[in-house]
């Protein structure tokens, strides 16, 4: 399995059970299963990614997920992250991190069913901005939470 995902079009349309799309609907996203774990993340990076208060991500395991058509590579901003954006109008497609390997993560905001995914954590609690007040049981790790969602993986 390549550390990086390769993303290309399969040609075919296959029926998998997630899908998505970009803001211009050019680049389309489909999985062959479901996520492996869905996440909120308060660090700015994320935020400062996706304009957003908090970003939420879903997992999917390298190898069950096709961006079509391949989306472009950004150059890297940080250091073991790679990023993918829709080529035309520049929406966040992926992220891959090496610390999560076997993992490519989701902007659960592209996803058709992103109501049916919930987030099951906070990552990078410690980072949320102060007037932000998500009212929830989660569990809120300080950093990453990269343990819990490479514990995900392996179940």
């Amino acid at each position: 399995m390549p550390s990086k995902p390769a993303f290309t079009s399969f040609g075919t349309h296959i029926a998998p059970p997630v899908t998505g799309r970009c803001y211009c609907g050019k680049t389309s996203i489909s999985a062959t299963s479901l996520p492996i774990v869905t996440t909120y993340c308060h660090c700015t990076s994320c935020r400062r990614l996706t304009g957003a208060p908090v970003a939420a991500f879903s997992a999917f395991a390298v190898g069950q997920l096709d961006i079509s058509p391949a989306p472009h590579h950004a150059d890297p901003v940080t250091a073991g992250v790679d990023r993918w954006f829709c080529a035309s109008c520049g929406t966040a497609m992926a992220a891959t991190y090496d610390y999560l390997a076997n993992h490519v993560y989701v902007p659960i905001g592209v996803l058709d069913q992103a109501d049916d995914f919930a987030p099951t954590q906070h990552s990078h609690a410690s980072a949320a901005i102060s007037w932000l007040h998500i009212n929830d049981d989660l569990p809120r790790a300080e950093n990453s939470g990269r343990d819990a969602l490479n514990a995900s993986h392996s179940d």
